[in-house]
């Protein structure tokens, strides 16, 4: 079983939108696929939310990190085919607190082994944070995708997040940036899509452009490329799926 994360510390970004549309397509490829909504906002459970049901199994974080509720248990289908949903809960806006108290350094990891038995992928949705919570999620995660749109305050949130990595002693390579919300109009995502900082190593080919398409997702509460799915967002969401899953440096899913 493969564990990819969403992450970035800052929101807004097209994380959830980029988790939740690489969660179908790895699903529609064959690969029995589990999309965990971490966040409390609960948008991932948003976008799935008129093809299951997202709201009778909702896990409260205390209740998990004490092991009273089974990973099983907090399960939905999304009624996607090979594709299930763990639902955001608003408890886990304390989660940190609930590790500190309750948990130890492998509470992630011991929540996700069983899972093995079912799934081949696990696609984690994170809140914007760097946290206990998510100190094992880059723990667990054999790839830790980052969003960054093509600024310079996100190209700083990255530095962030790599220096945390760094001071951590978290392996870096597994942190892989990615262009988002790329809007082509403006002269600075331009330059920087065509050249990027060198210090953007392992950057995924491709952009996530700024797209209604990628916004309507809220209305339509679906993958892009089920209601548009020639858009330049469902083609560059399936070309990011494809160097995830194939090729040199993919995770060989």
């Amino acid at each position: 079983m493969r564990v990819i994360a969403f992450h970035n510390l800052k929101g807004g970004v097209g994380k959830t939108a980029t988790a939740s549309n690489i969660a179908a397509l790895a699903a529609e490829s064959g690969l029995p696929t589990l999309l965990w909504d971490l966040d409390p906002q609960g948008a991932v459970s948003w976008y799935f939310g008129n093809t299951g049901d997202t709201s009778a199994r909702t896990a409260k974080a205390g209740k998990m990190v004490k092991g009273k509720t089974p990973i099983g248990q907090t399960i939905v289908a999304t009624g996607i085919e090979n594709l299930d949903l763990i639902p955001a809960d608003v408890s886990f806006r304390n989660i940190d607190l609930q590790l500190e108290k309750h948990g130890d350094g492998n509470t992630l990891k011991s929540w996700l082994a069983p899972l093995s038995e079912d799934y081949a992928l696990v696609v984690l949705d994170c809140p914007p944070t760097l946290s206990l919570l998510a100190e094992q999620v880059f723990e667990v995660s054999d790839r830790i995708l980052v969003p960054l749109v093509p600024t310079w305050l996100s190209l700083n949130s990255w530095q962030q997040i790599q220096a945390f990595a760094q001071e951590k002693g978290f392996d870096r390579s597994k942190f892989q940036p990615f262009w988002t919300m790329a809007d082509r109009r403006k002269k600075l995502h331009r330059e920087l899509l065509v050249s990027p900082p060198k210090h953007l190593k392992r950057l995924a080919p491709g952009y996530i452009p700024y797209a209604s398409d990628v916004e309507r997702m809220g209305e339509m509460r679906q993958p892009v490329h089920w209601f548009a799915p020639r858009s330049a967002a469902a083609l560059a969401y399936r070309l990011l799926w494809r160097s995830l899953s194939r090729g040199k440096g993919s995770l060989g899913l």
